[in-house]
């Protein structure tokens, strides 16, 4: 069985996003792509985003991946993480208290005006993401 990166049908763009956590919980960045069908590179971001934890890392990523798509006017969109987030946003598990700001703003982006899957993919399928956002960890602020 292949796990790795599998490209998306043919019209459709696919964005993997991660998040990156550095100590215990010191310091956290994330990063993103998006490619063609054919794999090739589209535009992509490493960001570090200070002082939270590994789940905001997640959102986080998966938010600027979505906005970043949207800004590039992407018609379909394939999104893929390794990450539990994916089951946040999609509504696949409880979420106990208030749902984070950022799941909601998340969720507005993706009943916007276009179309749009949301699967959650294995680490090995996600590794370009994965590679930009522990890279985040060592950018300048």
């Amino acid at each position: 069985m292949y796990i790795g990166w599998k490209r998306p049908l043919d019209g459709w763009v696919k964005l993997n996003c991660d998040g990156a956590c550095k100590g215990n919980g010191e310091l956290v960045g994330c990063g993103g792509l998006l490619r063609q069908p054919d794999g090739t590179w589209i535009k992509g971001f490493s960001r570090k985003i200070g002082v939270r934890d590994a789940l905001h890392a997640e959102m986080w990523g998966l938010y600027l991946g979505l906005d970043m798509a949207w800004g590039e006017g992407i018609p379909h969109l394939i999104v893929e993480s390794d990450s539990k987030v994916i089951d946040m946003v999609t509504n696949n598990c409880k979420i106990n208290g208030t749902i984070p700001s950022l799941v909601q703003r998340i969720q507005e982006i993706l009943r916007r005006e276009w179309h749009t899957q949301v699967i959650h993919t294995w680490r090995e399928g996600n590794r370009c993401a994965d590679w930009l956002a522990n890279f985040s960890l060592y950018l300048n602020s």
